[in-house]
């Protein structure tokens, strides 16, 4: 039995430099990174909404002044889309009702991620979060080491909101090489609890230009001990910066996965990626790695 299987589902047509995706009742909710809107695609017309973000919303933005909205979480009735905090304009996290997908609230996170930086000792120059999961009493952010110091780390943040008075942890990781390039978290999301995390290797020590793709890998953190359980390279050219949840399963787990191409171009691909377990009579499986 193949311990795990990857393919191409389809393409979306009007969605450019996909950095993130919720999965919910037949239908993913994805952005981009150069967008300022919420896209709904519904899995069985194929129809795509967007909703906006901002007040006057825009696509294609150039990369100086683009939002850099690389993290959705949903929690309760309510998303959450936070910029990476890589630049000064990318500070921002909008609050979204789940079912009418309007915008809640838009808070400035400048204070917080400049705390965060000053906590974690990271400098501006390499901060980068490309991943968020709230649930609902704490928030996990994951700093994507792609700058000079290849800082992989993952951010509790301890309070229902991230403007007030809160307690910060960090865990800090050092993630595999692919072809000499070190890895960097990309995207998380939590099941039961395990976070399951992509992370790829970009080769670039800049958290704002791009770089040659050398491939991408899943991984799984235990949430009480915050240690990985395993990684698996599952791409040696793609750039995987989407992550959720689709089945689970006794036997195995399905995700649907999203890729940054680092282009203007208006399209994004959709995996499917499955990993499978072993056979075991405990309430949670582990996955087979080889």
């Amino acid at each position: 039995m193949e311990k795990f299987t990857f393919e191409l589902l389809f393409q979306i047509i009007g969605i450019g430099s996909a950095s993130g995706l919720v999965y919910k009742d037949n239908t993913l909710l994805l952005i981009g990174d150069n967008s300022e809107f919420l896209y709904e695609y519904i899995l069985n017309s194929g129809v795509l909404k967007q909703h906006p973000l901002t007040e006057h919303p825009l696509e294609n933005i150039p990369k100086k002044d683009k939002p850099d909205f690389e993290s959705i979480t949903s929690f309760a009735n309510s998303l959450y889309v936070l910029g990476s905090g890589s630049t000064e304009k990318r500070n921002k996290m909008v609050q979204i009702d789940a079912k009418t997908k309007q915008i809640i609230t838009t808070t400035d996170l400048t204070d917080l991620y400049l705390m965060i930086q000053s906590f974690g000792k990271i400098k501006s120059e390499d901060f980068n979060i490309e991943g968020a999961i709230y649930y609902g009493t704490s928030w996990l952010l994951f700093n994507r080491g792609n700058g000079t110091t290849n800082k992989n780390v993952i951010f509790t943040i301890q309070r229902k909101n991230l403007t007030n008075e809160f307690n910060i942890l960090s865990n800090a990781y050092k993630l595999p090489q692919i072809n000499g390039v070190r890895t960097s978290f990309t995207d998380a999301i939590l099941v039961d609890d395990k976070i399951y995390f992509l992370a790829t290797a970009e080769d670039t020590t800049s958290t704002y230009e791009d770089g040659e793709v050398l491939g991408s890998i899943i991984g799984r953190i235990d949430v009480q001990t915050m240690k990985i359980d395993f990684t698996r390279k599952i791409s040696d050219e793609h750039k995987f910066e989407g992550l959720t949840l689709f089945e689970n399963s006794n036997s195995e787990i399905t995700f649907f996965l999203c890729e940054d191409q680092d282009t203007d171009e208006l399209k994004s691909n959709i995996y499917k990626l499955t990993l499978k377990k072993a056979n075991s009579r405990k309430e949670s499986s582990t996955v087979q790695i080889y």
